[in-house]
């Protein structure tokens, strides 16, 4: 049944990102799901997703791609569990890092991205070859792939899609940067068709291999499974030492080069979101002749590391999902809504109106199937958050009210960093 969830999460992130492409060609504006939401429902469900987003979302996943970078990074070194502390170290100079390199250039960030993009599928690769070798010497594991014992309740198995659909999370992370896109009308469907059934069959091929090599309970009871994985098929090539590093290698390459990806996209929202108004305006300034986002980067980075020094994996991904699909569901509404209210609107992708009609139901049972099967403090919370942004949105987006010692705090910060809003940095790129 895991192998099936990993399919549907596929299907499902390509059906969600294929609606997404005709937002995202009708709209090519940085933002994501808030450009959508405003044209679609007005500012205030747009600034909630901005609230949230920002917030919570993008750090939240930031934060869990870098604990399970650090995970793997640890354990690779040690014979014994990491300590929860070197884990959130390694975490937290991790984050660091790949501040740095955001704030550097975009090309830095951007060419980062496409090695470690090129490194993760030759990982992938090893990690299949060595399943593949334990099966052909005759002493691989005996996966049952049938479906005996299989855990029926909806509520687990929607948990059980929150863990698969944040694996694939991400494929709607094009959409935040479209601006930087090259003929966004065709690259945007072209990357979602060929990209998605990629990962996805990737994703099938590496859990068949660790079924080959590992018995469901050493992958339930193992923390870092390329590590295990590493552990057990060392001894079948030689005892070699060096298969204990390469693998759990592969995973930090892959999950660093995912990080990287998401500090990147989520520097955008911010900026998006702060150049219409609806946070401090210096979130929306970009370095002078480097035209990145440092202070919106800063700002994820910083609440991505306390995310990191107070949760945990698991807690930040069961409240990191149930958030996000609220706002997919959203996104999904959004081009239902938008074929009604602006039906001649310039559409270069069009997607069959079943697709998001899909989405929609399926976000849905992902967001209420938990609450009612299992209800846990953290969907309260979640709730809570998202409303409590109102609080915010009346005096300071709506009324326009200002915080008086936010100027000269905005003019600190343009010295320090070097920034200034876009219009400036146009008049600048124009006279050169």
């Amino acid at each position: 049944m895991f192998l099936v969830v990993w399919l549907v999460c596929g299907i499902m992130s390509l059906l969600g990102a294929l609606a997404y492409a005709e937002l995202g060609t009708m709209n090519t504006s940085s933002g994501a799901e808030y450009a959508y939401f405003l044209d679609a429902f007005g500012p205030v469900p747009a600034f909630l997703f901005s609230w949230v987003s920002t917030l919570v979302l993008k750090p939240s996943q930031l934060a869990i791609i870098c604990l399970t970078f650090a995970q793997y990074s640890v354990e690779a070194f040690l014979s014994f569990p990491a300590p929860e502390s070197a884990v959130k170290l390694v975490c937290l100079a991790t984050i660091a890092l790949i501040l740095f390199i955001n704030c550097y250039s975009v090309d830095l960030a951007t060419g980062v991205q496409n090695m470690f993009c090129s490194a993760k599928l030759i990982a992938i690769g090893i990690v299949c070859v060595g399943g593949l070798y334990k099966f052909a010497s005759g002493s691989s594991a005996t996966p049952d792939f049938g479906f005996s014992g299989t855990e029926t309740s909806p509520g687990v198995l929607a948990l059980s899609f929150y863990s698969g659909l944040w694996a694939y999370d991400g494929w709607n992370n094009l959409n935040y940067c479209t601006e930087e896109l090259i003929d966004a009308h065709k690259n945007l469907p072209r990357s979602i068709i060929l990209g998605i059934p990629l990962v996805t069959a990737c994703y099938i091929f590496i859990n068949v291999a660790y079924l080959f090599v590992m018995t469901p309970e050493q992958v339930v009871a193992s923390d870092a499974v390329a590590v295990t994985f590493a552990d057990i098929i060392m001894g079948n090539w030689g005892g070699a030492p060096y298969m204990r590093f390469i693998i759990p290698l592969c995973v930090a390459i892959s999950t660093f080069g995912a990080a990287n990806g998401t500090l990147f996209v989520a520097g955008r929202l911010c900026f998006a979101t702060s150049r219409e108004g609806q946070f401090s305006d210096i979130l929306s300034y970009i370095t002078v002749g480097r035209y990145t986002p440092i202070p919106a980067l800063i700002f994820h980075a910083v609440i991505a590391g306390c995310m990191v020094v107070a949760g945990n994996i698991t807690s930040l991904i069961d409240f990191f999902s149930f958030s996000a699909w609220i706002f997919y569901g959203g996104a999904m509404l959004a081009v239902i809504v938008q074929r009604f209210t602006r039906p001649d609107a310039h559409r270069p992708y069009k997607v069959p109106i079943i697709i998001p009609w899909v989405m929609l139901i399926a976000s849905t049972y992902l967001v209420i199937a938990p609450i009612i099967d299992e209800p846990r403090w953290e969907y309260l919370y979640a709730t809570m958050f998202i409303v409590a942004g109102l609080i915010f949105y009346i005096p300071f987006v709506h009324y326009k009210l200002t915080i008086k010692f936010m100027v000269p705090v905005t003019i600190f910060l343009q010295k320090l960093f070097m920034v200034a809003p876009t219009d400036m940095m146009e008049e600048e790129r124009c006279f050169l």
